[in-house]
């Protein structure tokens, strides 16, 4: 069974159209990764999965959405326990102005975890996974805003794992960051899908052919082409998907 998926999805901002009967299947344990250019859907879709299009007023989905085989959209969803199960990077690093600890341990809380030893386990559990714990371990009352940009991003990616979700959605988790950092975020990517089913929207192609297992080509709206990654960087079935990959258009 697919972990995610989309039957004849449309989404309109009052009467513009931004996606246009998108059918996918993502299947679990897997990096899927969303290019395309600037303004051609694929933020607005990944965003789809955990609800976050419900905060813009003029938005309206038709089609379905569906994890596990439920609909995300259902009357009878309960939008907030959906979202625990979705985690959620962004482009740009978001830590809140607390600790490195409070940070990680903010989902944990508000879900009413205050238990010490169990809040100290998942923290550690958390930044292990994240590829932070032996940056941070001595440090973890310092302010999460001293880090440097890539630990920051590696900090909110560990604070996304600490509630244990079983999806992770990323939205251009590296664009904001060096080369260096942005190494050790595809390297986090790769060894964190035997956990978690992840898709990342990324313009760096290079990434997207790096790291994900398959790849979907969005233009003006539409899902032109998904296909394993490597049959699309090397022998894409659309012209469409060609010609952007080969930087004739973009």
């Amino acid at each position: 069974m697919y972990k995610l998926e989309a039957k004849n999805a449309r989404l309109f901002y009052g009467t513009k159209q931004a996606l246009k009967d998108v059918n996918m299947g993502i299947l679990p344990n897997t990096v899927t990764a969303f290019i395309g250019p600037s303004g051609c859907g694929k933020s607005t879709f990944l965003r789809c999965f955990n609800r976050m299009n419900d905060l813009i007023e003029s938005a309206r989905i038709e089609g379905e959405f569906l994890m596990d085989g439920k609909d995300i959209y259902s009357k009878k969803m309960n939008v907030d326990e959906h979202r625990k199960k979705i985690g959620m990077v962004f482009q740009k690093p978001n830590p809140f102005p607390k600790t490195i600890f409070e940070n990680v341990a903010f989902g944990l809380r508000i879900n009413g975890i205050n238990n010490k030893a169990v809040l100290e386990e998942a923290v550690e559990r958390s930044l292990r996974q994240a590829y932070l714990w032996d940056e941070v371990k001595d440090d973890l009352k310092k302010s999460a805003l001293a880090l440097s940009g890539g630990q920051q991003q590696r900090l909110c990616i560990a604070r996304t794992m600490a509630v244990e979700p079983s999806v992770i959605l990323m939205d251009e988790p590296a664009s904001a960051l060096d080369p260096l950092s942005t190494a050790k975020i595809e390297e986090l990517i790769y060894e964190l899908k035997n956990q978690y089913t992840i898709v990342i929207v990324t313009h760096n192609m290079q990434q997207a052919a790096r790291i994900s297992d398959k790849t979907a080509f969005f233009y003006l709206g539409e899902l032109i082409e998904y296909d394993k990654t490597q049959k699309i960087f090397t022998n894409p079935g659309k012209e469409q998907t060609e010609n952007y990959i080969t930087g004739r258009f973009g």
